[in-house]
């Protein structure tokens, strides 16, 4: 329910339920619900990095150590979990002359 739809709501009579306790409370708890947390940060470590590519990657499941160098360097020392599993799936796809070059 909108913000507007909850204050012409409260124009009603409060005979038919919303009084403006009960809207105060009601913006409340939206504003409360809608807060959304920042993604937590993990430290960018090989053992994070080879747990994520044990969970995305299909056939084998380990880096090699030149792509781990790759995503750190990369990553640097944290990243949320979201941006490790993209690079892991992505470094697996690119040419091993980027992984090198770098």
């Amino acid at each position: 329910m909108a913000i507007e739809e909850i204050t012409t709501i409260s124009v009603k009579s409060p005979e038919e339920g919303i009084t403006p306790a009960r809207l105060s409370v009601a913006l409340f708890m939206k504003a409360k619900t809608m807060k959304m947390k920042a993604p937590k940060r993990v430290t960018v470590t090989e053992r994070s990095l080879q747990n994520a590519a044990a969970r995305l990657l299909p056939k084998t499941k380990k880096l090699v150590s030149t792509e781990v160098d790759y995503i750190r360097r990369v990553l640097g020392d944290s990243a949320t979990q979201v941006e490790i599993d993209e690079k892991v799936i992505t470094v697996r796809k690119m040419p091993w002359s980027t992984l090198v070059a770098e």
